[in-house]
């Protein structure tokens, strides 16, 4: 019986889980990610194709990121032009350390050199590499419909130079898109009525215009605003500090960037002590404000747990049937502590725990079939 329950448990999780997921919405990349697997199938065939050779640890494929993500947008319904990046560093155990990025942006061809201590054969990895005479990063070649013989780009690595070059050669007119920030900006008109939300969980970044540092980090502060813009109590802000001196000397900024958070719990505000990588943001605002999203603004696979319930989701499968209400009180009673995306996710829980006791113990199993079919489509 015990077997059976812990069954249910884990069933009833399950559709909690997806009845998040079904609910999200997930960030698209307009930019195509080529592999060894896949290059020739995408590139040389019926368009034209732009390809960026890059490595994740390269600071100037950094640097163009958000210029060429944005030439992505902009020709994503172009047809004839595919704008693609390719993978191409070649990990070993040696130097696989200098891989700054989590294992699900790397190619499936590539991640078990990231898994393992051993020895690696990465002869294979280099092919593409030499093939086409990539020897620094980033690397940007033009292939012409049907042919893969490329030509080098040499031009500004800014968006409006790149879709000039993929103009002359595709044969197209297509202007860059201009897309809207996910960052709030912060004057003095807003800035109480943000910061002191007591709502929301707000982190800020105070800037400078002219501040190299600052202008290094806008591309990857950008990813953290998009990957948490579906949470409604989250707000990646920033505020230009040399403008509005008053409130940057408020709240004690004498450096830029500085970074500081202002929870719902303490609108006096703390200081942002993490690293600086999309990663090290990411992680800072699942722990602080428990989201559960991932660098591209997906669902992880803690989305919708809260530990608190799931605790009464274990007694409640191993319930009789007339104990279920009781502990289906208790359920909401601890889902009315809950606030933000927790509350949302406890909502959830009592949904399911309701419907179980209203459609009988095969709920879960057939509700997650349903979830799954919607999904799938």
């Amino acid at each position: 019986m015990s077997g059976f329950n812990s069954i249910a448990c884990k069933t009833l999780t399950l559709v909690i889980f997806f009845f998040a997921v079904a609910v999200s919405f997930v960030v698209a990349d307009d930019v195509v990610v080529l592999t060894e697997e896949n290059f020739e199938k995408e590139v040389g065939q019926d368009r034209g194709a732009l390809v960026e050779f890059y490595a994740p640890w390269c600071g100037h494929c950094k640097k163009l990121a958000t210029e060429y993500e944005k030439l992505g947008t902009s020709f994503k319904k172009a047809k004839s032009v595919l704008i693609g990046k390719g993978f191409l560093f070649q990990p070993t155990p040696e130097n696989k350390d200098r891989l700054k990025v989590p294992l699900s942006y790397i190619p499936d061809s590539q991640v078990d050199i990231f898994q393992k201590e051993d020895h690696v054969d990465c002869d294979e990895h280099k092919s593409l590499c030499s093939k086409y005479g990539v020897s620094g990063y980033p690397t940007i070649q033009w292939f012409p419909k049907g042919s893969l013989e490329p030509k080098k780009y040499e031009g500004a690595r800014t968006a409006e130079a790149l879709a000039a070059f993929v103009n002359l050669e595709g044969g197209t007119n297509v202007k860059i898109a201009t897309i809207p920030s996910n960052v709030v900006v912060l004057t003095t008109d807003n800035f109480n009525e943000v910061i002191l939300d007591e709502t929301k969980d707000v982190l800020v970044e105070f800037y400078a215009p002219w501040c190299g540092h600052c202008k290094n980090l806008a591309p990857t502060y950008e990813k953290v605003a998009t990957a948490f813009k579906l949470e409604e109590d989250v707000v990646i802000a920033n505020l230009d500090a040399d403008k509005y001196k008053d409130l940057a000397e408020k709240y004690g900024v004498s450096g830029y960037p500085t970074l500081k958070f202002f929870p719902k719990t303490n609108k006096a505000g703390e200081d942002y002590d993490a690293g600086r990588d999309l990663d090290d943001f990411v992680n800072f605002i699942n722990e602080k404000c428990g989201t559960s999203r991932d660098a591209k603004g997906k669902f992880t696979s803690k989305a919708g747990i809260v530990a608190s319930l799931d605790e009464l989701v274990k007694e409640f499968v191993s319930a009789a049937d007339d104990e279920k209400k009781a502990i289906l009180a208790r359920m909401e009673e601890e889902a009315g502590k809950l606030s933000g995306s927790s509350a949302r996710y406890g909502n959830i829980y009592l949904k399911a725990a309701k419907s179980s006791i209203e459609k009988g113990s095969d709920y879960a199993k057939n509700e997650i079939q349903r979830l799954e079919r919607m999904l799938d489509k």
